[in-house]
């Protein structure tokens, strides 16, 4: 694992983000969630995209999950 990705996604926001779309909640409703804008969450999710070097919200949590940065059990 890629230490550098590891630590980038320790962002407490971007975590959340990530395991709401993990859930398959739409950015409205992960603004909602988290009291956030859905550009906001947008943004977050570009920025995850980025930090994972990936380009759809599927493969994000994948590589998430995969990574050990996401724990999508139980929810």
């Amino acid at each position: 694992m890629n230490s550098r990705v590891h630590r980038a996604l320790r962002v407490r926001r971007e975590r959340e983000v990530l395991t709401l779309a993990a859930r398959g909640l739409t950015n409205a409703l992960i603004g909602d969630e988290l009291s956030l804008s859905p550009r906001t969450v947008q943004t977050h999710m570009r920025n995850i995209f980025n930090k994972l070097r990936v380009s759809s919200r599927t493969e994000a949590v994948v590589s998430a999950v995969r990574r050990g940065l996401i724990d999508i059990a139980d929810h």
